[in-house]
């Protein structure tokens, strides 16, 4: 009977709540930051904060004092200057859409001086690729034209660099996508292997970008599903390294930990993932029991019990109401069962109160009847109604993404 529980126990593969992350249309914002002397600022932050759906991105200028974000979601943004600490310039409600990147400069000379007033209209003309007015040119010497027809040409093959970024990334993250909901192994194998291709080029056109090392990630582990052994570990290792960068440039993303912690727990690396998971948790902890249970499901899918347990322990202690956790954690006590002289089975101590609290929350979960048979091998008299009033049900563990 306990080889039969045990085999119960680690039968079948766990639903993995893996993030293959699914971001939807993308859209990008560029534009030249300028100080109150009329010259670039280097190194200072632009602020861009969507309005419809919370969220909060940022990028520095680079030496020229121009700045470029791509790979965010369709939505309407608020973008802002910040120096030294304070907002200095803000553009609001500025709703993103398809294509080329939208283009917003900021300014900061005084409002009251027209020639600045003039020069930072002029700016924005040509970063947009515009013509100058004969009003903008009329006080313009020679010298100071070919300045500025130099600096046009200077934006217009940023932004040519800044669209074929941008249709590399696009053209990954359509494969990518396309990937994840192929059925054909052979169709899913190409169109990882392409995702990957165009997100290595738009990595190599800008490095700084967290979205295309998220999804280079995401590529790589989809990617290593498809193979086996050493040629599976080789992607394995590739996305971890993807998602290492990704961290380093946007330390504070759950999800990124989540996935993270998911590859190294795919590569045995059970202590590792534990502590990518207690990040995660602690950026997020709303969702706190959900990561702990994912790094469960790889670890059980991959035979390894014992750090399996201890992963489904954490996320019972995070959210004492997940459900499948406590489902799971009973499975791991009642595959440590020992049998007496007599055939008895004796379980370790909890085991029972786990199955008991799984039927208190889900009693008509489709672990339910499992929780059942578990209880009556064990020698325990069945409830007749394990729910409770008021009792909550856990949410579903979802996919988690930046």
């Amino acid at each position: 009977m306990l080889a039969t529980l045990r085999r119960l126990a680690i039968a079948g593969p766990l639903t993995i709540m893996f993030s293959v992350a699914c971001w939807g249309q993308t859209t990008a914002f560029e534009g030249d930051v300028k100080g109150e002397d009329g010259k670039p600022l280097v190194k200072v932050t632009v602020h861009l904060d969507r309005k419809d759906i919370k969220g909060n991105y940022k990028v520095n200028t680079d030496k020229k004092g121009h700045y470029y974000y791509g790979g965010l979601p369709i939505g309407t943004y608020k973008l802002w200057v910040e120096v030294d600490g304070k907002e200095r310039d803000s553009v609001d409600n500025v709703k993103s859409g398809l294509g080329d990147a939208k283009v917003i400069s900021f300014d900061l000379k005084a409002s009251g001086n027209s020639a600045a007033q003039r020069q930072a209209e002029m700016q924005k003309t040509l970063a947009s690729g515009g013509e100058l007015t004969k009003e903008q040119t009329r006080d313009m010497t020679p010298e100071q034209k070919a300045a500025l027809e130099k600096k046009m040409k200077d934006a217009a093959a940023i932004m040519a660099k800044n669209k074929a970024l941008n249709d590399a990334f696009n053209a990954g993250k359509g494969s990518l996508d396309k990937a994840v909901a192929d059925t054909d192994p052979a169709e899913k194998g190409k169109d990882f292997d392409t995702a990957i291709e165009n997100l290595e080029k738009a990595k190599g056109m800008d490095p700084n970008q967290n979205v295309i090392w998220g999804n280079l990630a995401d590529a790589y582990a989809g990617a290593a599903k498809t193979k086996t052994g050493a040629d599976q570990q080789a992607l394995l290792d590739k996305g971890i390294e993807s998602y290492k960068k990704a961290i380093e440039l946007k330390p504070d993303d759950a999800a990124y930990h989540n996935n993270y912690a998911l590859l190294l727990a795919q590569s045995k690396k059970a202590d590792e993932a534990l502590v990518e998971l207690t990040k995660a948790a602690q950026l997020d902890p709303p969702n706190a029991g959900k990561y702990y249970f994912n790094g469960g499901a790889v670890l059980v899918n991959l035979g390894q019990n014992e750090p399996a347990g201890a992963m489904f322990k954490k996320a019972i202690e995070a959210d004492g109401n997940y459900a499948d956790a406590h489902y799971q954690y009973g499975i791991y006590l009642i595959g440590k069962s020992t049998t007496t002289a007599d055939g008895k089975i004796v379980a370790p101590a909890g085991t029972k109160e786990e199955f008991e609290k799984y039927l208190e929350l889900r009693p008509d979960g489709p672990n339910a009847e499992a929780s059942k048979a578990m209880l009556t091998s064990m020698g325990e008299t069945l409830q007749t109604d394990y729910s409770k009033p008021g009792a909550k049900k856990p949410t579903t563990a979802t996919k988690k993404k930046p």
